[in-house]
């Protein structure tokens, strides 16, 4: 597992990187929220209240960084938080 500090415009995140058989599980943690790649769960998310969003096809930060939101939990809406917005973006409302 390997866990790095990601700064960002508005604080530092926490990367976790966990190699699978296939694909890397990554999240990226920021303030009250956090991005998830495709092998996390949108629908635990919402039941748990999570300011959550989820992008995928993504192998590293960088990538996932770079990402367009394609699940955005509702409390994460209840933040600005959208679709198609860029992880990155999307992280700097976390704060």
């Amino acid at each position: 597992m390997l866990i790095v500090q990601i700064n960002l415009e508005k604080g530092s995140a926490l990367g976790f990187k966990m190699d699978m058989e296939y694909a890397p599980l990554l999240v990226i943690r920021a303030g009250c929220g956090f991005v998830m790649c495709g092998y996390l769960n949108m629908d635990i998310a919402n039941k748990l209240g999570d300011v959550a969003v989820r992008v995928t096809g993504v192998r590293s930060f960088e990538d996932v960084l770079n990402a367009k939101a394609v699940d955005v939990s509702e409390a994460a809406k209840k933040r600005g938080v959208s679709a198609g917005m860029t992880a990155k973006e999307a992280l700097n409302l976390m704060f």
